[in-house]
């Protein structure tokens, strides 16, 4: 599988047995790269504008996190793979149609690049870490002095991961339901929103937890608007496109997306966070976990829905 998706970046019909075996891997992958993704926006997006202080959780101590999420959403990636001693064909191969290749080399800019943006905030974050050798220290001075550009290169790194991740499933063309523009903005603003949840969880600053809820709800108001987006596209398409669809209308994943994704996932989080807005008592750990999980059960959802999607012949 993973040799015809770096020559080509699509599926054809000899392959397309191959995605039967898709299990948890695939969507865990998804869901990690995404709230990684959306950790490094935010942070990278305060830091250009100066909050950095202001706002300690998202733009200093939130990027801690991104290795080991993007770590384990790879070991997820090779464990996915059919041939895994061939992984390492993704880094010396760069094809342009192909979304693979592009987010195997995403990933393996972002990774150094966020150790190296979580060093320059070490100093912030423990004022009594020693570098022990002067050279070390003096380097990351220098690369201080760099966050700006830095920060403006992980925007775009970050919103291509983001997206990418909706994008890998929408090449595949032999897939009607995945068949859609739509996936890699709703892949994007999901993992946005859970890494805005997740930033007001763990702040203890009252300015900070109030800036992320509204952006969250914003968020899930995106997210709500693209949802609905995707299915009056695939309505309005052709006949496999509008059978597709129905599997959500009526079809064996109604209960489970528009209960669990739309209605716990999102609807209830927004209400919960508008409550939060308006000084009410909402336990904090209730619409981060809401939204996590919608977030997670999206990814498994879509991935498997694609998988029994499919083109009469």
């Amino acid at each position: 599988m993973i040799e015809e998706i770096i020559t080509s970046g699509r599926m054809n019909p000899e392959i397309d047995p191959v995605l039967h075996a898709w299990g948890w891997e695939i969507p865990l992958y998804l869901f990690l790269g995404g709230i990684a993704a959306g950790i490094l926006i935010f942070s990278a997006y305060f830091t250009l504008r100066g909050r950095q202080d202001e706002l300690p959780i998202a733009v200093k101590w939130m990027p801690l996190a991104v290795p080991g999420l993007i770590g384990i959403g790879l070991i997820a990636l090779l464990l996915d793979l059919s041939h895994v001693w061939y992984f390492w064909q993704l880094f010396t191969n760069i094809r342009w149609e192909s979304p693979m290749s592009w987010g195997a080399w995403t990933l393996g800019i972002i990774m150094p690049l966020s150790l190296v943006w979580i060093a320059t905030w070490i100093e912030d974050l423990f004022p009594k870490w020693d570098w022990k050798y002067e050279e070390i220290k003096t380097a990351v001075e220098w690369l201080k002095s760099q966050r700006r550009i830095m920060a403006q290169i992980l925007i775009l790194l970050s919103v291509i991961l983001g997206m990418y991740t909706g994008i890998l499933l929408s090449a595949f063309n032999a897939r009607p339901f995945w068949n859609t523009s739509i996936l890699g903005p709703l892949f994007l603003a999901s993992g946005l929103s859970a890494s805005a949840a997740l930033i007001v969880f763990f702040s203890k600053s009252e300015a900070e937890k109030r800036l992320f809820t509204r952006i969250d709800i914003i968020l899930i108001g995106i997210e709500l608007f693209m949802i609905v987006h995707l299915f009056m596209g695939h309505l309005a398409g052709t006949q496999v496109h509008i059978a597709a669809a129905q599997m959500f209308l009526g079809g064996p994943y109604t209960v489970p997306f528009w209960i669990f994704v739309v209605g716990l996932g999102l609807i209830m989080p927004f209400i919960l966070e508008l409550l939060e807005l308006k000084h009410k008592f909402v336990p904090a750990i209730v619409p981060v976990v809401l939204i996590v999980a919608g977030n997670l059960m999206l990814r498994f959802i879509v991935v498997d829905a694609g998988q029994a999607s499919r083109w009469l012949y």
